[in-house]
């Protein structure tokens, strides 16, 4: 018996694209029985989104997360696939999908006829932006939901437009709190025998992100922008850029100036005050500036951390990749699939006992689609017959 704490735990998997995936690849990673139920011919929507060379249905995209996972490719268009959709969901002890709300309804598939095949059973749902309320059919994706929960307005510089964040900050957020509720139904089963359903939401997760600067709003009507202090921001060097985090600190600026080995700015009326620096923070921002352009990154980091003034280089997602502490974090994985390595980033939550392991690669699509039928008793004839007929592949 394994000694990961998911060990013994059957997920069956509907998920697609990055919400569901990461929520069932974390699941996985830790020890929990993942069986992928894929479409016939294209699979998950990820294994051919994007552009690939070779083209082909193992797309980076799809492999960064869905390893420790085996997958059926099975037609829930038909009642003979729905049937086996059933019968996995039988014994199984948690059922995940990221469908519109509505969807697995109409397929037979809903919380309620599940509940009733088994009572133990969680079904874990992950949409845009809810299973209720005037969005609920909406579309649902990473960006939307940033512009609708107001994250893409707040902005360093307001005289610019509004910004993307450049990578899928929401469908990841969604994705770990729609794990942690299914763990948390786990744990609730344990007392009470009872399934449940779990619900978490791309929307829900961008207002929870936000959750101090929604604190102020509600509370004292001011709207807080960590990107917009003062004594914050991303400045040029000579040979690249930095940014400069001067919080904690009593009398921030003035502990910059002299870092810098500048005149304290602060003596200056127009930046004399936090409230000053706040309304002047282009004009402050153009005097540091002048000064980080005379000379390299590296000679500044140096200059601002022997100060002990919070600072880091920006960097390229390769740069941060080759890191030595990407490397001592384990953050960077390697996975054999038939002989071609599957590089990619790994669990970053740490475990002394029961750590992440990658038990399977990123599987291909309907890898395992006849050992999972033979576990459930089909014999190779009956599994041609549905091969031939379209039901499975």
């Amino acid at each position: 018996m394994s000694s990961q704490p998911l060990a013994g735990v059957r997920v069956i998997d509907f998920t697609q694209i990055m919400l569901g995936p990461s929520a069932t690849q974390m699941l996985g990673d830790y020890g929990a029985d993942v069986i992928k139920i894929e479409r016939p011919g294209t699979g998950d929507l990820s294994r051919v989104t994007l552009p690939d060379d070779p083209a082909g249905s193992d797309n980076p995209a799809f492999s960064s997360l869905n390893r420790n996972k085996r997958s059926i490719a099975l037609d829930l268009s038909t009642q003979a696939g729905r049937v086996i959709a059933r019968e996995l969901v039988r014994d199984a002890d948690v059922v995940v999908s990221n469908f519109r709300p509505g969807v697995m309804e109409r397929l037979g598939l809903g919380y309620d006829e599940l509940s009733e095949l088994n009572p133990r059973l969680i079904f874990a749902v992950g949409t845009g932006y809810g299973l209720t309320g005037p969005y609920r059919s909406k579309g649902g994706q990473d960006m939307l939901a940033q512009a609708l929960t107001g994250a893409t307005h707040r902005r360093a510089d307001p005289s610019r437009p509004p910004q993307l964040y450049a990578t899928t900050v929401a469908d990841y957020a969604a994705g770990m709190h729609l794990m942690q509720g299914i763990l948390l139904a786990l744990l609730a089963r344990e007392r009470t025998g009872r399934g449940q359903l779990v619900q978490a939401s791309l929307y829900d997760a961008m207002l929870a992100m936000q959750m101090q600067e929604a604190t102020h709003l509600l509370m004292r009507g001011v709207e807080l922008n960590w990107v917009a202090m003062p004594h914050t921001g991303v400045f040029e060097t000579s040979d690249g850029a930095l940014v400069l985090v001067g919080a904690f600190r009593d009398d921030p600026i003035a502990d910059i100036c002299a870092a810098l080995g500048i005149e304290d700015l602060t003596r200056q009326e127009r930046f004399s005050t936090f409230a000053l620096q706040c309304a002047n923070r282009s004009e402050l921002h153009a005097e540091l500036s002048a000064v980080f352009r005379r000379n390299t990154t590296q000679h500044w980091i140096e200059v601002l951390e022997k100060a002990d003034l919070l600072c880091a280089p920006i960097r390229t997602l390769d740069e941060a990749l080759a890191d030595p502490q990407t490397d001592a974090n384990g953050m960077v994985v390697e996975i054999d699939r038939d002989g071609e390595p599957v590089r990619t980033v790994g669990s970053p939550v740490k475990l002394t006992d029961g750590a992440a392991t990658v038990r399977f690669p990123p599987p291909r699509l309907g890898e395992h689609t006849d050992a999972v039928l033979a576990e459930l008793g089909y014999d190779a004839e009956r599994i041609a017959a549905l091969r031939s007929a379209g039901i499975v592949a």
